[in-house]
């Protein structure tokens, strides 16, 4: 099919739409109001939520004091960021990945504003292509890798920067950087496969081939691995746009372990390690579309489930819908929600920010608030 451009228009939540979840299952609103751009989360030591609100350039903390599945407090971390995204806990540090930078500010347990400047640990090129802007932080679960995911600067072109369309290792001071994996052409979401100790990644892959390639897809992140982007998609599958010319690259391209349907925008990706979802959800990962804006038909606009074994192996490339209704009719463009971060909270819920409803959203399960 020919390429298509059809972005959604964001509405307010009409009075009769709801989200769907599994039986069960429950969502109730634990954010809104006086958000800008809710994108990422993190979750300190002691249970706060910090959340980073983008276009604010800021870094919001909420706390439920009450233990009723709502933000009842809320602080400003600090509001002098550069486009903020990915947030992680290392230490006696709070890590901010800026468009321009890895930051890093003192942290005690509790601290809900920022005590002085931050402390600028790695400087990156800012932007990129549409909204490749994002950088992620996340840290290896022994605590001694920094890993810094950041996308293209373009749609199909080659990088000028090795750390683009790419996830890049550092020490946690941001010294004896090295490319872990590459070919990802903007991966976005990172986390650790709690049972098998393997890092996954969401990735956004190319535009301009029509409505049903490229899809994006969910994977575990090889060590040196190649993931095809630029030069070719699902394997050896050569881009039309850069034929012939890397034949070694598109020979070494891995295939992603799940794709999804083309233009979905997978964002976040999170493992359930909470104990409030029945036992089968254990281990599983959720996965949040963002939703196209180049399909003829919209696709995503829904949080999804990938099943994993006891051992944390993939049970079958498949997915299924968690939560979806913020895209009540495919064939209009009216939406009222874009999910985008997910963080497992530390009562068990699972918390999705919606930069469209400019809200936090909390799924819970049983009689628990």
């Amino acid at each position: 099919t020919e390429s298509a451009r059809r972005p959604s228009r964001v509405i307010p939540q009409p009075a009769d739409a709801t989200l769907t979840v599994p039986k069960g299952f429950k969502v109730n609103v634990f954010a809104e109001g006086d958000f800008t751009y809710p994108r990422w989360m993190a979750l300190a030591p002691n249970g706060d939520v910090f959340v980073a609100d983008s276009r604010a350039n800021r870094v919001v903390v909420l706390r439920d004091a009450n233990k009723d599945g709502k933000a009842d407090q809320r602080w400003v971390w600090s509001a002098k960021l550069a486009q903020p995204f990915g947030m992680a806990f290392h230490g006696d540090w709070f890590y901010v990945a800026n468009t321009d930078s890895v930051v890093r500010f003192r942290y005690k347990t509790g601290q809900t504003e920022a005590v002085g400047d931050p402390e600028r640990i790695v400087e990156l090129t800012a932007g990129g292509y549409n909204q490749h802007w994002t950088r992620n932080v996340i840290f290896s679960p022994d605590g001694k890798k920094m890993f810094v995911s950041i996308g293209s600067a373009t749609n199909v072109s080659v990088e000028d920067d090795p750390r683009r369309a790419a996830i890049s290792v550092y020490d946690p001071d941001g010294k004896n950087h090295r490319i872990y994996a590459g070919g990802l052409r903007n991966p976005i979401g990172l986390a650790w496969n709690p049972k098998t100790g393997e890092l996954w990644t969401a990735v956004n892959e190319r535009d301009g081939l029509g409505d049903d390639l490229v899809p994006d897809y969910a994977t575990s992140v090889k060590e040196g691995g190649f993931y095809g982007w630029p030069y070719s998609y699902i394997g050896q599958n050569e881009d039309p746009r850069r034929k012939g010319e890397s034949p070694d690259h598109v020979k070494r391209s891995i295939v992603p372990d799940v794709l999804f349907t083309s233009h979905v925008a997978a964002l976040g990706i999170e493992f359930y390690t909470g104990k409030m979802f029945p036992k089968e959800y254990r281990g599983d990962a959720f996965v949040a579309f963002h939703g196209s804006w180049n399909r003829a038909k919209l696709s995503g606009y829904t949080v999804v489930r990938i099943k994993f074994d006891d051992k944390g192996k993939l049970e079958a490339n498949a997915y299924e819908d968690f939560v979806s209704g913020w895209l009540p009719n495919p064939d209009s463009n009216e939406v009222w929600g874009r999910p985008v971060g997910l963080l497992v909270n530390s009562d068990g819920s699972l918390l999705i920010t919606d930069d469209g409803g400019r809200k936090i959203w909390r799924v819970s399960y049983g009689a628990s608030r």
